[in-house]
């Protein structure tokens, strides 16, 4: 029987902890929550509810956070989860049974969006396959934003979804649009990308028609379109700012 942690991050998750960690309890009970510095009630909550609670301070690196708790298990397998996930039962009855064989693979399975209370269906907030369950030793993630694991081993599909509970509200996805495409702004630039004005556009431009034509985004009406351009705004400023970093640094080398 291979042993399982669930790791779970968290800044100011007060609202979501004590359901995502009686979620993850239904497979394990060797709970990982790393804490960035939370300020409400999120690492008094995970305490109470039985989890391990560790800090790493919050460095604008979610591959950096991951990665720090990799180091922290003891265990054959590592499940992330958002704490704004929940996994349905089929997926959690899946990941036990996977627990009981004897190989080693990684293991993906579908992730239901719900957003301004809508479920979507289509378009950027579409279903998507997320790798979420690995063998510890075999797994480590890159890209402080967007992160993505990097493993060798083959993908199962497991049965059963996750359903993510995320933004509630316009100003909710603001705040969170604005940070992410700053942090992902400074990290291509420090890889070496560079990007101008018309640049910008057309990437903002591609990702609404992507999202609303090619994913079919407007068949889910009115909320397709505004996440279309939601999509839009947020691809348009994350290459702005690129364009505004490769602008300044070039000003000051001339």
């Amino acid at each position: 029987m291979k042993t399982l942690s669930v790791v779970i991050l968290t800044k100011n998750e007060e609202k979501n902890i004590v359901e995502v960690i009686n979620n993850a309890r239904k497979c394990t009970d060797n709970i990982l929550v790393v804490d960035s510095g939370s300020t409400d009630k999120t690492v008094f909550l995970a305490n109470e509810c039985g989890a391990e609670v560790v800090f790493r301070k919050w460095d604008n690196d979610f591959a950096a956070q991951r990665n720090f708790a990799l180091a922290k298990l003891k265990t054959d397998y590592v499940l992330y989860l958002d704490a704004d996930e929940r996994m349905s039962d089929e997926l959690i009855i899946s990941i036990k049974k996977i627990m009981k064989q004897d190989r080693l693979k990684q293991y993906s399975f579908i992730r239901r969006i719900k957003a301004f209370g809508f479920e979507y269906e289509h378009g950027i907030f579409k279903p998507d396959e997320v790798l979420r369950l690995f063998p510890v030793e075999a797994v480590h993630w890159e890209n402080k934003v967007h992160e993505r694991p990097v493993c060798c081993l083959p993908i199962v599909k497991l049965a059963g979804i996750v359903d993510h509970y995320t933004y509630e509200s316009w100003q909710q996805w603001l705040d969170k649009a604005g940070n992410y495409t700053t942090i992902w702004a400074q990290d291509s630039y420090n890889n070496g990308k560079r990007a101008g004005a018309s640049v910008a556009f057309f990437h903002g431009i591609y990702g609404f028609f992507r999202s609303y034509i090619v994913q079919l985004g407007f068949l889910d009406g009115w909320a397709g379109m505004y996440s279309s351009l939601q999509h839009f705004f947020y691809t348009l400023i994350k290459y702005w700012k690129l364009y505004e970093l490769t602008n300044k640094n070039q000003n000051k080398i001339s």
